[in-house]
């Protein structure tokens, strides 16, 4: 089994930072703001939820980006 990297605890800055690889699947999801202040300071939970994303879709989805 893969390993999960990516929680969805971590803020999006942080996950961007370690893993720029997986913006383009924010991107494909609607999280179009990567560089807004908010994505420093927010969980991806957090964004998730005010942008009405399937949280454990989008952490499976990055998490099979990474461990590629």
């Amino acid at each position: 089994m893969a390993d999960n990297k990516i929680t969805k605890e971590m803020l999006i800055g942080e996950i961007l930072r370690q893993y720029p690889n997986v913006a383009p699947v924010l991107m494909d999801n609607g999280m179009h703001c990567l560089g807004c202040p908010a994505s420093q300071m927010e969980s991806l939970e957090e964004a998730s939820m005010v942008h009405g994303m399937d949280i454990d879709k989008l952490v499976r989805e990055m998490n099979e980006v990474v461990n590629k």
